[in-house]
C-alpha cells in the first residue's frame, strides 16, 4: 500500500502483479454498469412520469413531487452511504444497494402502477438504494484503478452519461409496450444482473483504518480547498447537465423544431459528454491535462455553451448542447479524481458522498434557477445568468492558492 498526497491509502499499482492489475480492470466493469443504472433508473422513469400506462397526464403539482422524491433521498441518504462504506467497505453497501433496488423496482412492477402513492413509494425505495450504490461505486472506481484514476473515472461517467441520454428514449419504448410494469420490470432485471456479475467480478476492498474525527474535522476538511473547488465545479456543470436536458426541448419548440428534432439535441449533448470524458480522464493520466487546468476548461466550455443556448435559432441550439456537453464530459472525471486524491486515509466513501450533495444541489438548484428566470424575464436571461454564474466558478478554480500535485 502506498500513500495519497493526502494521506489516502491506495493499492500499490507498481508492485501488484499482472494478474491481479487485471482482476481490478474487470472488476471496474461492473462498476461501470451500476453507474449506468442509477442514471437509466432516474431519467427513464423520470421522463415517462408525465402521463401512466393508461395515458392520464398527472397534475404538475404531482409531477414535481414524484420527480423530487428521487433526488430528495440522495440528498439526504448519499453522505451516510458513503460513510457506511468506509465502516463495512464499499463492496457490501455496492451489493446491498443493486438488490435494494432491484427489490423496489420489483415491487413497484407489481403494485407500483396501482395508484400515485404507490408510485410514490416506489420512486422513493429507489431513490434510497441509489443513494447506497452509487458513492459506494464511485469510492470503488478509485480503489481499484491506481495510477490510471482520471480513465476509470471518464469511463465510469460516460456509462452515466449513456444511461442519462437513453432513459428517455428506452422508458418510452417501454411505457409504450407495458407501461410502468414493463419499464420496472426492466429495472429490476438490469439492477439483479449487475448485482450478480459484482458478486463474480468485483473484489473486496477492505475498509482502511483511520483516525478519530471530530465535527470540527469534518467541516474543516468540506472546506478545505482541495475538496470545495472539484465540488464546486461538479455541482456548476450537473446544475448546467440539468439545465441543457431540460430546457434545450424547451428552446428548441420556441424554434419551431419537432419533438423529434428537440430530442435528438439533447441527444448531441449527451454525446458529446459521453465522449469527451474518456479522452479527459486518459489525458489526465498521461499527465497532459493537470486537474485545475482541466477543471477551468471544462467550466469555460459550460458557460460559453450556456450563452450559445441563450441565442436564438438552429445554431444557438446545437451550439449550446455541444458546448455544455463537452464542458461537462471535460470537467467531470476530473473533479471526481481530484477528490479521490484528496480522501483522506479511511474516508474515501464519505468523500465521494459529500460530493455527491454538491452535485444533487446543483441538479435541483440549476432547473429552479432557469426555470424561475424563464417565469418572470426569458429562458434567454436564465441561461445567461446560469452562465455567468458557472463562469464565476471558473474564476475560483483559478484562484492563487493549493492545488493537487495531479
Amino acid at each position: 500500500m502506498t500513500s495519497s498526497p493526502r494521506g489516502r491509502q491506495q493499492p500499490d499499482g507498481a508492485a501488484a502483479s499482472p494478474a491481479a492489475s487485471r482482476g481490478r480492470a474487470i472488476g471496474l466493469w461492473p462498476l461501470y454498469a451500476a453507474g449506468f443504472t442509477t442514471a437509466f433508473g432516474a431519467h427513464g422513469i423520470a421522463a415517462s412520469l408525465g402521463a401512466g400506462a393508461s395515458g392520464h397526464v398527472l397534475p404538475l403539482l404531482t409531477l414535481g413531487v414524484l420527480l423530487a422524491l428521487y433526488d430528495g433521498a440522495e440528498i439526504v441518504l448519499k453522505p451516510v452511504f458513503g460513510t457506511l462504506a468506509d465502516r463495512v467497505g464499499p463492496r457490501r453497501v455496492l451489493l446491498g444497494g443493486l438488490i435494494a433496488f432491484a427489490a423496489a423496482s420489483a415491487l413497484a412492477a407489481v403494485f407500483g402502477t396501482s395508484n400515485t402513492g404507490a408510485l410514490a413509494a416506489a420512486r422513493l425505495a429507489q431513490g434510497a438504494a441509489a443513494s447506497a450504490f452509487s458513492p459506494a461505486a464511485s469510492a470503488m472506481v478509485a480503489a481499484l484503478s491506481p495510477g490510471r484514476t482520471g480513465r476509470a473515472f471518464g469511463s465510469y461517467g460516460a456509462w452515466k452519461s449513456l444511461g442519462y441520454a437513453l432513459g428517455p428514449l428506452l422508458g418510452g419504448a417501454l411505457m409504450w409496450v407495458g407501461g410502468f410494469a414493463a419499464l420496472f420490470t426492466v429495472l429490476a432485471l438490469l439492477a439483479a444482473a449487475v448485482a450478480a456479475w459484482a458478486v463474480t467480478v468485483v473484489p473486496e476492498v477492505p475498509p482502511v483504518p483511520k483516525d478519530r474525527q471530530t465535527l470540527l474535522g469534518l467541516a474543516r476538511r468540506l472546506t478545505d480547498p482541495f475538496f470545495l473547488r472539484p465540488t464546486m465545479a461538479l455541482a456548476a456543470t450537473t446544475a448546467a447537465l440539468s439545465v441543457g436536458v431540460g430546457f434545450l426541448p424547451v428552446h428548441g419548440r420556441a424554434t419551431g423544431l419537432s419533438p423529434l428534432a428537440t430530442g435528438a439535441a439533447v441527444s448531441l449533448l449527451a454525446c458529446c459528454t459521453a465522449l469527451m470524458q474518456p479522452w479527459a480522464g486518459r489525458a489526465h493520466d498521461r499527465g497532459l491535462l493537470p486537474v485545475r487546468t482541466g477543471l477551468a476548461l471544462g467550466l469555460g466550455l459550460t458557460a460559453a455553451g450556456l450563452a450559445a443556448a441563450a441565442l436564438p435559432g438552429v445554431p444557438g441550439l446545437l451550439a449550446g448542447a455541444v458546448g455544455i456537453g463537452a464542458g461537462v464530459g471535460l470537467a467531470t472525471p476530473l473533479g471526481f479524481t481530484a477528490l479521490a486524491a484528496s480522501a483522506p486515509a479511511g474516508r474515501l466513501g464519505q468523500t465521494m458522498g459529500a460530493a455527491e450533495l454538491g452535485r444533487e444541489a446543483g441538479d435541483a438548484g440549476g432547473p429552479l434557477l432557469v426555470g424561475a428566470l424563464a417565469a418572470y424575464a426569458s429562458l434567454a436571461t436564465g441561461m445567461i445568468t446560469l452562465g455567468v454564474l458557472v463562469a464565476a466558478s471558473t474564476a475560483a478554480v483559478l484562484l492563487p492558492g493549493r492545488t493537487h500535485r495531479l
